[in-house]
């Protein structure tokens, strides 16, 4: 994939196939969220990509469940295997995809590590990508 446009085509669900999803358009590249609300919630760091959220289509959704994680965004998990799959902020018109969870072949690529101020101490951030202290890394699409 290029990195100045977005992948088409993106599908993927939980671990039990409980919530299933597709989205017309990958509008960023995948990140490494390393912020504690993020690893506490995931139990190791958010990777993920984002979509538009009209983009975004959940075609199972018996067992998907929100919760609300602060005042200004909400996560979306299965109920049943308890994979975390969204990510949805009220300050923004996308929605962050797990990245695991996406159908292989993706057609992504590994940006950034953002808000690495808040890394763990076993975690090398060796791997040469840009690291962001904030969460400012611009990664987007049009």
């Amino acid at each position: 994939m290029s990195k100045s446009e977005p992948v088409k085509n993106i599908t993927g669900h939980c671990l039990c196939g409980g919530v299933r999803y597709e989205a017309s358009a990958a509008r960023r590249q995948v990140i490494r969220c390393h912020c504690e609300m993020c690893r506490r919630a995931v139990g190791n760091v958010w990777t993920a990509t984002q979509v538009l959220r009209e983009d975004l289509k959940v075609e199972e959704d018996g067992c998907l469940s929100w919760y609300q994680s602060s005042d200004h965004a909400r996560r979306g998990f299965c109920n049943r295997c308890g994979a975390s799959l969204f990510f949805d902020s009220n300050k923004r018109p996308t929605m962050g995809i797990a990245a695991a969870t996406i159908d292989q072949p993706s057609g992504l690529e590994f940006a950034a590590h953002i808000f690495t101020d808040d890394a763990t101490d076993y975690e090398p951030l060796s791997d040469g990508a840009p690291i962001v202290p904030d969460g400012q890394h611009g990664i987007t699409y049009p």
